[in-house]
């Protein structure tokens, strides 16, 4: 594994400087989109450097241990641990779905575990989830809670959107079954799980699950807020994230989150040909005929020459990232809090993309 490793340093295309200036820019417009802070950090060989803008909680500055909502990077984890439970031959990828939860709809018999995911099991989308569609459907639902088993439940009767394994559909039901998977097989919950395996042995103290209906972020963190008709900004730190339990509800720091994917880049969490997996594209199209962007646990876009991979993640009030170069080079975490939930948080995530890869 070392030789691997040490042949991609070798082979790895050099990366451009970093430049300060680039990199300040790309957080300090606050207006495009309209966020109320922004963070971020570049770590590794080929240079590191941090900032930060705006206010944590509207009074004092961002701080860079400052946690915040993960979103999505959150799966990251998830398939981590779901691929130590495979090299300890507790799993197989090719195990299907039904084989640990019969009561999951019979016409998804022919899901398996490593189609939930790289995101290609076409599962039906769910049915009976409250409207989430307007700020103010959102505040009025922020403190619901849900179970897992509640959520599964909501998988319909029906077929599934394409034959499993032909096509790729980001899906967040996909990780919510795979991190029950990973609780049924080793009878704990998934924050003792990424504890155990990832965020104590790397020293993330930063970085954890949240237990079941918990909704503040422990210790210092930024806020987030949206911007709501009629009851004008609104502090939704304070959150019920079990309904997105093990595919959007982690908290962590860029500090923590450039540290687990040098470890994880690394060989340090999992066997090479485990790891291979992550950076592995299912040979299939998205269901909008594009490309597929996803393996197991990461994504990967190229920008600027640059190739990266890592995972973006969204919550409400909050966006944020962590990515790598597959030679570790360069390794970006980055955080910012829109106020509002829409397409316009991209103008942010693409300056910071180009600014880290710009020469």
């Amino acid at each position: 594994m070392k030789t691997l490793l040490i042949a991609a340093l070798v082979a790895a295309t050099p990366l451009p400087p970093l430049q300060p200036e680039l990199l300040h820019a790309a957080i300090a417009d606050l207006e495009h989109p309209v966020v109320t802070s922004a963070q971020l950090r570049v770590a590794g060989p080929a240079g590191r450097w941090y900032g930060a803008e705006g206010l944590a909680d509207g009074q004092r500055e961002v701080r860079p241990d400052d946690r915040f909502r993960i979103g999505s990077v959150t799966k990251v984890f998830v398939a981590t641990v779901a691929l130590q439970l495979v090299a300890e031959r507790r799993l197989s990828l090719d195990t299907k779905v039904r084989h640990y939860f019969p009561d999951v709809p019979e016409s998804l018999d022919a899901v398996t575990v490593g189609q939930l995911l790289n995101h290609t099991s076409g599962i039906p989308n769910e049915v009976g989830y409250p409207d989430l569609s307007t700020p103010d459907k959102v505040i009025a639902h922020r403190y619901d809670s849900w179970t897992p088993q509640q959520l599964r439940d909501l998988i319909p009767e029906s077929e599934p959107k394409f034959t499993p394994g032909t096509k790729q559909e980001y899906r967040g039901i996909n990780y919510l079954l795979a991190t029950m998977i990973v609780e049924k097989i080793t009878g704990h919950d998934l924050a003792r799980e990424v504890e155990k395996r990832v965020t104590r042995p790397l020293g993330l103290t930063k970085t954890y699950v949240p237990q079941r209906n918990e909704t503040t972020i422990r210790g210092a963190h930024v806020h987030g807020y949206l911007d709501v008709p009629g009851q004008g900004r609104v502090d939704v730190s304070d959150f019920n994230s079990s309904r997105a339990h093990g595919e959007g509800d982690m908290v962590s720091t860029t500090g923590d989150l450039t540290r687990f994917a040098d470890a994880l880049f690394g060989g340090r969490l999992l066997p090479e040909p485990l790891l291979e997996k992550m950076f592995t594209l299912p040979e299939v199209s998205m269901v909008d005929g594009t490309p597929a962007r996803y393996a197991t646990g990461l994504q990967t876009f190229t920008v600027n020459g640059v190739e990266v991979w890592g995972k973006t993640g969204e919550w409400y009030g909050y966006a944020a990232g962590m990515f790598s170069t597959r030679d570790q080079q360069r390794r970006i975490a980055y955080s910012f809090t829109p106020t509002v939930r829409d397409a316009s948080q991209q103008q942010m995530t693409l300056r910071i993309a180009n600014a880290v890869t710009s020469s």
